[in-house]
């Protein structure tokens, strides 16, 4: 068996969602962290890649790639979410404490 290009892109993938997770679990990272939320999106991107990459009937592959699209959106949701919530804990910081 020899590897194509798709199947690195699809390791790499993998190693950013396993290895994002770990570090959640290992309480390294923040769930609301910018890289957790960065290396969730790019491990469900890189997933598509090497899905398609062999140019596979979609049909084969509906439920992963439904799947993957779910899994960028909700990590776009939480990129946004979190840079909400930074945005107003930035906000209240240069808000004098009233009296």
């Amino acid at each position: 068996m020899s590897l194509q290009w798709f199947d690195f892109v699809g390791l790499a993938g993998v190693a950013f969602v396993l290895g994002s997770f770990y570090l959640l679990q290992a309480g390294k990272l923040a769930s609301d962290a910018i890289g957790y939320q960065l290396a969730n999106l790019f491990g469900a991107i890189f997933f598509l890649v090497s899905i398609f990459g062999p140019s596979p009937d979609f049909r084969d592959v509906i439920s992963v790639t439904i799947m993957q699209f779910a899994w960028i959106a909700i990590s776009l949701y939480g990129m946004w979410r979190g840079i909400k919530a930074r945005a107003a804990r930035f906000s209240g910081r240069n808000t004098p404490p009233s009296a």
